[in-house]
Order: structure tokens, then sequence, then C-alpha cells
């Protein structure tokens, strides 16, 4: 979508995200924050915390857009983003570590969704994760 300011002729563009949350029909929310953990093996995949947990409210939709995460600990871990308790998306963080991910292929999930973060780690590693997410929800 493109406008013309016609005073200083320029043209601006906005995406298709910016567009809904300008109008009201997306908002955001986010999972953040910093937490400990202990591993429980690498393949013993849990829940991180409570506080990261969404659950897509009725009449709308949402998608996961991007997702930062660090790792203070000393070995290598990783995250997932599990829905319906299922993972579908692995975020590996090496020791002393962080990144970032725009996702630039979006899943939309409906109404009733559960999506939330999980961790696993070597047994008996213990250390804390800084983690934020952004989620888009759009209205139906």
């Amino acid at each position: 979508m493109s406008q013309q300011d016609s005073e200083t002729n320029t043209i601006t563009t906005e995406t298709r995200q910016q567009r809904l949350i300008r109008t009201g029909e997306a908002t955001t929310h986010y999972l953040q924050g910093v937490y400990p953990f202990a591993g429980r093996g690498f393949f013993d995949l849990a829940p991180l915390n409570d506080a990261l947990c969404y659950e897509v409210p009725a009449g709308t939709t949402a998608g996961v857009i991007y997702f930062r995460a660090g790792n203070l600990s000393d070995d290598l871990l990783y995250l997932t983003l599990s829905l319906n308790g299922h993972p579908v998306r692995y975020f590996p963080v090496g020791p002393k570590a962080d990144f970032h991910v725009h996702l630039s292929i979006v899943e939309f999930y409906p109404a009733g969704s559960r999506i939330e973060v999980c961790l696993a780690a070597p047994r008996g590693l213990t250390g804390t994760v800084v983690v934020d997410i952004g989620i888009l929800e759009e209205r139906l």
C-alpha cells in the first residue's frame, strides 16, 4: 500500500503487518523474560516457564513473527515453540550465545491453540536464558 504526501511529494509504504496494527485489525503480544533452568537431558523437552505460554483468543488467529534468545550457560541447549504440546520450531542456542530470528515463514494458528516455549539441555546443566518472542494476533 502506498501513500503520497502532497506537500513533500514523497511516497511512503507500509507492510501488511504495519497496516493491520495501524487499523486495529491486529495487535502484538510478547513472551519475554529472563529464566533460570536446570537441564533434564538433551532429549527431555519441558516447558521453560508458565509465563511463556500463550493461548490464541476466540475470534482471532496468531503467528509468531520473531524469536530472540540468549543462553548464559556453558553448554549448548535448545528452545522450541510448541503448539498444543508438540514442537513445531527448534532453536539451538550455543554456550554464552544469542540469536534473533525474524521468521520469514509464519504459520497462523487458530483460536484455542496453545503456544509455549520449551527447553532441553544436558542433564545437570544449570543456567539462565533470556527470551523475547513477538506474536501477531489478527482479528477474523
